[in-house]
């Protein structure tokens, strides 16, 4: 992942002081891979970076620092000797203490690479270095997390697609709540119905506006979920979606009302090839009719579809968006 300063930003403003821990290498097998963050302060913490005697530690150490330890460090560590967890990889961890004022102080010599020294013994900055960061930074592809001689260089930005879910009920919201956490999808829930977006899942945005407000706004390359409580504004939804661009289109429905809705569509004057881009039913049927079940299903089948990097890479400065 990223860093994320907005969220850095909000946990501190939350919390007061808070430590950050990320791996920077992993050799071999790991809970998880180089990038992985989460963030620590008194009495709580969101994200993990495995579990584990890995993460246990790694906790420890970052509220020794929130009580007052050194601002930042580096840890190395053997999985398997020196933490007997069955992974046997070896990782190399760095934890630093955020509060307001270091937040607001982050440095943004670069608009997409957070660069800084993360070692209080690392000798000036390698000219090779920051040979290699002045040519990542602008570029197409992101920066890998890399650490160079006690200093640490990672990307601001990230892939990621807008999800846009066309109905709140039961499928819809659960959907939403699973979704939420992934940092690849920046998720939607549009209902006009009173009351329908009155919870919603931290990091999810709503529209409250007629259907198809929010498949008008959509970006091109979003992601659309129709699921709402009517066939008929279900195949407006599909007529309106097939007439713009879109990434992927899904349709809650059985194979029955698929198929009323590909001769509906037909006649509407959409090509075969255009129908099919649209996927109905959606999910994975083995897995029942419960609404978790079905939106598991469809969770699952986004994460399939969702390529390593989107069509589209959204690049947001570093005061909007850096974990």
């Amino acid at each position: 992942m990223p860093f994320d300063r907005a969220a850095l930003a909000q946990a501190v403003a939350a919390h007061g002081t808070v430590a950050r821990i990320v791996l920077v290498q992993v050799k071999g097998s790991a809970p998880r891979p180089a990038g992985t963050s989460m963030l620590v302060w008194a009495g709580g913490a969101s994200g993990t970076i495995g579990g584990g005697q890995l993460e246990l530690q790694s906790m420890r150490d970052a509220a020794a620092m929130l009580a007052g330890g050194p601002r930042s460090k580096l840890t190395r560590a053997a999985l398997g000797p020196a933490m007997n967890q069955c992974c046997g990889g070896a990782v190399t961890v760095v934890t630093e203490r955020f509060d307001a004022a270091t937040v607001e102080a982050l440095p943004d010599t670069y608009p997409d690479i957070y660069l800084r020294a993360v070692d209080p013994a690392a000798p000036p900055l390698a000219d090779s270095f920051r040979a290699k960061i002045d040519r990542a930074s602008g570029g197409t592809t992101p920066l890998a997390i890399t650490l160079h001689g006690g200093w640490l260089a990672e990307p601001l930005w990230q892939p990621s697609r807008q999800v846009v879910i066309h109905g709140a009920g039961h499928v819809g919201s659960a959907l939403a709540r699973i979704l939420a956490p992934l940092p690849q999808f920046r998720v939607t829930l549009a209902d006009p119905r009173p009351g329908y977006l009155d919870d919603l899942p931290e990091g999810v945005s709503g529209v409250d506006a007629p259907w198809g407000a929010a498949l008008h706004s959509a970006e091109d390359d979003a992601a659309h979920f129709i699921m709402t409580p009517a066939h008929d504004d279900d195949l407006d939804l599909c007529h309106r979606l097939l007439q713009r661009d879109f990434a992927f289109g899904g349709l809650i429905g059985s194979d029955t009302k698929w198929a009323r809705f590909r001769s509906r569509l037909a006649a509407l004057g959409h090509a075969p090839e255009q129908i099919a881009r649209i996927t109905c039913p959606i999910g994975a049927r083995q897995f029942g009719k419960h609404p978790q079940a079905i939106a598991l299903g469809v969770a699952t089948q986004l994460l399939q579809f969702e390529p390593a990097r989107t069509n589209k890479q959204v690049r947001l400065t570093q005061k909007e968006r850096c974990a």
